[in-house]
């Protein structure tokens, strides 16, 4: 997350304020830009879904549309009749929104076709697939499934409240779940299909992460076959229990990961967050070598940062923040991720 302050008085503001509580200012997110600015009804107007989703983006006064780029992407939404659902759809496009700005900023393309303003984006940025579209369901009157279908990413706004959240990831032994990362995971599948796939990349994927074409139920089913915390060890080639289901899943979580790792070092670099002695001294021990120093200067700077955060977490007599290990294996798949999203837009993605 990137740190802002207001134009008017310097005032430092957060991604989603809509007014200086400073001076009073009115503010918005230029998403074109990726600037918080004044608002001005000269030249911007505000997205149709200001207080239904509490969306801060702003539109050009030229733009037809009412919707503004994140929020066009949704195409199903509860009804206005439950405050509850909707505020858990106003939780779910916040952490939309979140992720589509990290995307901009790695200079990603968010649909097939799109160009980075700097070169060829990537393999297939000619080519016409999948548009991506998300749904946000309740659960309350259907099953609903999280997950990625063509195109299409189906969030569960149950995933919005804490403690189902939370009962949900102690049944299924998660170290980690939160709707930011079911987004920044689901995501992870629609990349697959439009920098990996049928690209030069593919044969260095199926060596890393395996072949995808086993068959994906089968997987799933003996994955949720094993008991949680049995003898199975997933630990030396995966970030997550989940990312040994099936190669996909291992991408999409490797992906998540990745974006993980890069959010929180563009956060402490923005807040003038520095670790020094014993963290940066044990970050350094990690054995990285034998990868591209873009890798190992990412990695090297994130554990440094990770073994303090923890620490810290434990000082408040909480659980680590940060409860994962990167092994050899996972390192090397993250290298990956790292180099695919470069190669897709080499101007923007430098590690850190």
């Amino acid at each position: 997350m990137r740190a802002f302050h207001c134009s008017t008085c310097g005032q430092l503001l957060f991604f989603d304020n809509v007014v200086c509580l400073a001076c009073g200012t009115d503010v918005g997110f230029d998403p074109m830009n990726r600037e918080l600015v004044a608002f001005d009804p000269a030249t911007h107007r505000r997205c149709e879904n200001q207080h239904v989703a509490r969306c801060n983006w702003l539109l050009a006064v030229g733009d037809e549309a009412t919707l503004c780029p994140s929020c066009r992407l949704t195409v199903l939404r509860p009804n206005d009749a439950n405050p509850h659902h909707l505020a858990a759809f106003a939780d779910a496009e916040a952490a939309k929104r979140q992720l589509l700005d990290q995307l901009a900023g790695l200079g990603l393309p968010i649909q097939a076709g799109d160009h980075s303003p700097a070169t060829d984006p990537h393999p297939r940025g000619s080519e016409t697939g999948p548009r991506l579209a998300f749904e946000m369901k309740v659960s309350d009157y259907e099953r609903v499934i999280i997950g990625y279908q063509e195109g299409t990413i189906t969030l569960d706004l149950a995933e919005s409240d804490d403690a189902h959240r939370e009962r949900v990831r102690q049944s299924l032994g998660e170290p980690y779940r939160t709707v930011l990362g079911h987004l920044r995971h689901e995501i992870g599948h629609f990349y697959w299909w439009l920098l990996v796939e049928g690209t030069g990349f593919h044969h260095r994927f199926r060596a890393l992460f395996g072949d995808e074409t086993v068959d994906y139920q089968s997987s799933l089913d003996q994955h949720y076959g094993w008991e949680v915390g049995g003898a199975w060890d997933w630990r030396h080639d995966h970030v997550s229990a989940y990312a040994a289901s099936h190669p996909w899943e291992d991408w999409a979580e490797t992906f998540a990961h990745y974006l993980h790792i890069r959010s929180g070092l563009e956060t402490a670099r923005q807040y003038g967050l520095a670790v020094g002695e014993p963290s940066a001294a044990a970050g350094g021990s990690i054995d990285v070598s034998g990868r591209p120093p873009a890798v190992q200067d990412l990695i090297r700077q994130w554990l440094s940062m990770t073994f303090a955060l923890n620490a810290m977490s434990r000082a408040m007599g909480q659980n680590d923040l940060y409860p994962f290990i990167l092994t050899g294996s996972v390192v090397d798949k993250l290298g990956f991720v790292h180099e695919v999203i470069t190669t897709a837009s080499p101007s923007r993605s430098s590690a850190g």
